[in-house]
């Protein structure tokens, strides 16, 4: 079955669709943080999405809490007041659907009914599992992001942030597959749709930099569980501890990583930078789609 959302028709494997983010946080890792800047961040968050639109992006992807390693995380109360007025803002104002970026079944339920249409769960059921009730019972499309984060193996360093350090695994790409079957398993347990779901092996979640670059070299091997793949490399710390970049000059690693992730069969990648990564996958998709 493909998708309708917001008016929009997904078909996987045509071509690779874009999500932007927007982050209404003070503290995103990559620096676009809205409410860092201070003004009316709100304002400025459907602003980003209206661009973002015409910048060629398919979703609008909102989250109101940081995921970078050594992340403080915010309440509910926090974590709605950040998110809820953006969601409503954009719902009025973009035509392409609005995913909400949370752990959080209130903040999902809450979300949906102020105009998401899409659940970007980054703990893939293991931290609420009360999410995949959410998708059912609004036949939202969820995304199941695999995530072995522990703060003891996060390391920070001045000017490329945060990354894992001594995280192990027996067979990487192979216990990924596992543990996303379990959480489809709990999703479709819930009620949830096959056909709403979207995994997300997790680059940068509880990997290291070697482990990130192995998960983008086997991407291929996930499209084996049957879903649609997404993927977000963008900004990311492996990416700067490879070539020794802060996240403000990792645009062109970024642009290399979506083309392979591209290659190697991603349907959705999830990015900062629309307009240029919309043109990359444009051309990568010219190449690999034939």
């Amino acid at each position: 079955m493909t998708p309708t959302l917001a008016g929009k028709t997904f078909e996987w494997g045509t071509r690779t669709y874009i999500m932007g983010i927007i982050n209404a946080t003070p503290d995103s890792f990559s620096g676009d943080g809205l409410m860092a800047h201070g003004g009316d961040w709100v304002a400025a968050a459907v602003a980003q999405g209206i661009q973002q639109e015409k910048d060629g992006a398919d979703i609008l992807d909102v989250g109101g809490e940081s995921t970078r390693p050594s992340s403080t995380p915010v309440s509910l109360e926090e974590e709605l007041a950040r998110v809820i007025p953006v969601i409503e803002g954009l719902a009025k104002k973009v035509s392409i659907p609005i995913s909400i970026d949370t752990y959080k079944s209130e903040v999902a339920r809450q979300a949906i009914r102020a105009g998401a249409s899409i659940i970007n769960d980054v703990w893939a059921l293991k931290a609420d599992s009360a999410i995949a009730d959410v998708a059912r019972e609004f036949n939202a499309p969820l995304i199941l992001m695999h995530n072995h984060s522990e703060p003891k193996h996060a390391a920070q360093s001045d000017g490329l942030g945060g990354r894992y350090v001594g995280i192990e695994y027996g067979n990487l790409m192979s216990d990924i597959k596992s543990e996303l079957e379990k959480s489809v398993g709990t999703a479709l347990k819930a009620g949830v749709a096959r056909e709403n779901i979207i995994v997300d092996p997790g680059i940068g979640f509880g990997k290291t930099v070697e482990q990130n670059l192995e998960l983008i070299f086997r991407l291929r091997e996930l499209k084996t569980l049957g879903f649609p793949v997404l993927v977000g490399p963008s900004r990311k710390s492996f990416l700067g501890y490879t070539l020794n970049l802060p996240p403000e000059e990792r645009l062109e690693a970024t642009a290399a990583a979506v083309a392979l992730c591209i290659e190697r069969g991603a349907d959705i990648i999830r990015v900062h930078d629309v307009k240029a990564m919309h043109r990359v996958a444009k051309l990568a998709d010219a190449i690999v789609r034939r």
